[in-house]
């Protein structure tokens, strides 16, 4: 088979690990080690405004007042101290250089973190320029798992689900993507999957 189009989820893709950033925070705010975790996933209010985040139904300010107040901090700026020890993984970031410097269409799609009043896409320079598509869940109004989203994205590239790749670091959002046609890869060590891209793509691992 082969493959025209590549899919990157971004948070714990292009990233490094969100329990790894999670964690940098509750250390930088002195906060009990998983409260941040258990006010996102746990927390009834907290999981109903990242929800409503993603889908663009929230604003970030509203996010960083509701999970401000359930951690009993400051909620000025938050989402950007939140994720101020997020890093780029460069192993998955050159690979997507390297898919579409092989005339690979790349997307990323992200469930969103909110735009303002601060970017995380753009601080860490995963914005305009080099992708040929970007699908953000609040501007769609979907998020993954959703099949709508990734629909869009197939649409974006002008690819059909039998000519894409998809990689996301939660394997919930796999089987809707599968039942599209399009070959998934479970993230979980950034080596192992571009290994697996390369298999696929022939073009990702780095020259020696």
């Amino acid at each position: 088979m082969t493959y025209r189009g590549l899919i990157l989820d971004f948070g714990g893709v292009l990233t490094i690990r969100m329990r790894l950033n999670g964690e940098a925070f509750e250390r930088s705010e002195g906060l009990a080690p998983g409260a941040y975790t258990r006010a996102l996933n746990e927390h009834p209010d907290g999981v109903a405004v990242y929800a409503a985040l993603e889908v663009g139904e929230a604003t970030q300010e509203q996010w960083n007042q509701v999970i401000g107040g359930i951690l009993g901090i400051d909620p000025t700026d938050l989402m950007r101290r939140a994720l101020a020890n997020l890093y780029l993984e460069p192993r998955m970031v050159d690979a997507a250089r390297r898919a579409r410097a092989a005339g690979i269409k790349v997307a990323m799609l992200s469930n969103s973190f909110g735009l303002t009043p601060f970017n995380p896409y753009e601080a860490l320079g995963m914005w305009d320029g080099q992708w040929d598509a970007i699908v953000l869940s609040e501007q769609l109004g979907v998020r993954k798992p959703d099949p709508g989203i990734y629909l869009h994205t197939l649409e974006q590239l002008q690819l059909t689900g039998e000519e894409c790749v998809f990689v996301d670091d939660h394997a919930v959002n796999l089987p809707p993507a599968e039942a599209l046609g399009i070959r998934t890869i479970h993230h979980t060590d950034a080596a192992e999957t571009v290994a697996q891209l390369d298999a696929l793509l022939g073009c990702v691992t780095p020259a020696t």
